[in-house]
């Protein structure tokens, strides 16, 4: 830095990408081969609009950076790669769906610009290919990973349709919808990385370990943005879970503090759906008020630290260091 602020200190995803970039080329040059389809011309209509929608493409980097962390040098992690960001496209095209999204990365989402029934179709779609690129690797291991994680997904997405709306959602069952839904991909991404590279048992549990707590604290920060976050950062309204009537963890510890006032607020908000102008205004001042943001931002802390621990159990090197930094980074990002 030479203190003229020009300078920037590259955010820990960046660097990953920089390092793996000719993987990275190969996993793009896979996924637009793979995603196109000779009879259905919508299909890579729809799947470009999102995956070249300037994603961070972090689920698969994790992946790369796994693999050549520990060794590895062949290229069976370029397919598995391009399966995670396949998965997670076409979870993104259901879950806009079924949230009745219309932003997303900073755009109108495929199912606004086309149809519900194109988004769940190419969605259906992303899903076979991802199971075809699975096969091709002959890892039976890798495959019942990552089929695992596919069913854990969808899992954890019908566990938080009847955990939405509902205030007597506790922490408990919270965290089992953010293991589902978000920690389930990020865990399956890491772990694959290192059984594709032949890693030990206490080797390959350590990235799991730092993949769940990672994606655990991914995703509280994420609902932790949506009460004042930009746009810019999470890839969607602010506001998008309040007016979706989403019990996340902020709205959680706001309800257990909550005077009979305020929860006959929430009541009304969540429960109820009777939503009115201001209503988001206030939930965000009930939530600063009992301190609510900042508790649960405290709570994804905790699980980037359990992530960066997890990274002990394996080599040293400047991936290692960089995992531990990303860590770091996607709880600061709320700042």
């Amino acid at each position: 830095m030479d203190g003229t602020g020009d300078a920037k200190v590259k955010a820990p995803q960046d660097r990953l990408a920089e390092w793996l970039a000719d993987d990275m080329l190969a996993v793009n040059r896979l996924i637009r081969a793979r995603m196109a389809s000779e009879h259905a011309p919508r299909i890579p209509e729809v799947t470009a609009h999102l995956i070249e929608a300037g994603g961070k493409r972090l689920r698969p980097l994790l992946t790369l950076a796994a693999a050549r962390m520990l060794g590895y040098q062949g290229r069976d992690h370029i397919k598995l790669a391009a399966t995670v960001e396949f998965i997670h496209t076409a979870t993104l095209l259901h879950d806009d769906v079924v949230d009745e999204s219309q932003r997303r990365r900073g755009r109108p989402t495929a199912n606004l610009l086309w149809d519900n029934k194109s988004s769940v179709l190419v969605g259906d779609y992303l899903f076979s290919r991802s199971f075809q690129l699975m096969v091709e690797t002959g890892n039976l291991r890798v495959l019942d990973i990552l089929a695992n994680a596919s069913a854990t997904i969808a899992e954890g997405e019908v566990l938080q349709l009847t955990a939405a709306r509902d205030l007597r959602t506790d922490e408990r069952l919270y965290l089992q919808v953010v293991r589902g839904k978000t920690a389930a991909l990020f865990s399956a991404a890491t772990e694959v990385g290192g059984v594709i590279a032949g890693a030990p048992p206490d080797q390959v549990r350590a990235l799991f370990d730092y993949g769940d707590a990672l994606g655990i604290a991914f995703q509280i920060v994420d609902d932790v943005l949506d009460y004042g976050g930009a746009a810019s950062v999470i890839g969607k309204n602010p506001g998008d879970d309040f007016r979706e009537r989403k019990v996340t963890l902020p709205v959680i510890r706001a309800v257990a503090a909550a005077s009979p006032q305020e929860r006959a607020f929430w009541e009304r908000v969540i429960e109820a759906g009777d939503q009115r102008e201001g209503d988001l205004a206030q939930a965000m001042a009930i939530l600063q008020g009992h301190g609510a943001i900042a508790a649960a931002h405290a709570v994804a802390a905790d699980w980037a630290g359990q992530a960066k621990a997890a990274l002990c159990n394996l080599p040293a090197s400047d991936l290692r260091d960089t995992l531990s930094e990303l860590a770091d980074f996607v709880v600061t990002r709320a700042s």
